[in-house]
């Protein structure tokens, strides 16, 4: 067992030297280290504070505004723009980590059994049918036009990081959000994950 150490200590120093492991590669990886156990209990706390310090200095980067700024501007497909777009229309004037909150509760209902299995499916949810969207831009009655080209960018760009596999790992499995500013009646029945900027996370209680 002593070898593990090594290959992951190879790997990781791969990680760190080229800031080039996509985000599907790393969410594999830290699953992998997550469920094994030996894995972990094989190595020394020096050794687990640098893995620490891996992923933390990875959640750095994919929450900064700058980082952002640096990529060039992304295309995708349908569920890239549905994404895209409900990010932008929720959440355009949160913080970057809030905008990727907006993005987990979208991509968990994708996930979940409850919900439809495709993005553009989730955010255009109950659209045809009175006082019943679950996104609130969806039956605003306003056109949905992008006034707002450089935020727009961002909420592209953060689309298509999480449509690539970034991990959902801000709102604990939240299904459902809110503004803070209002008190939904449903929220009774929610235990709340998390509270992003102007917004508050919740799953169902069991």
């Amino acid at each position: 067992m002593k070898f593990w150490p090594k290959i992951f200590f190879l790997l990781s120093s791969i990680f760190f030297a080229t800031s080039l492991a996509s985000e599907p590669m790393i969410s594999k990886f830290e699953n992998v280290l997550s469920l094994d156990r030996s894995f972990k209990a094989s190595m020394s706390r020096t050794q687990l504070n640098k893995i620490s310090a891996f992923f933390n200095a990875r959640n750095a980067k994919i929450y900064s505004k700058e980082h952002l700024d640096q990529l060039p501007f992304v295309r995708g497909g349908k569920n890239w723009e549905c994404l895209a777009n409900a990010i932008y229309f929720e959440a355009r004037g949160e913080t970057v980590k809030g905008q990727y909150a907006v993005a987990e509760v979208i991509l968990n209902r994708v996930a979940s059994k409850s919900y439809p299995d495709s993005v553009c499916e989730v955010v255009s949810q109950g659209s045809s049918m009175r006082n019943a969207c679950q996104f609130s831009y969806m039956c605003d009655g306003k056109a949905e036009y992008i006034s707002e080209p450089l935020a727009f960018s961002q909420s592209a760009k953060i689309a298509k990081i999480m449509l690539n596999g970034a991990p959902r790992e801000l709102t604990k499995g939240a299904l459902f959000y809110h503004a803070k500013s209002v008190s939904p009646r449903w929220i009774k029945k929610m235990r709340r994950t998390a509270t992003i900027g102007y917004h508050h996370f919740y799953v169902a209680k069991k």
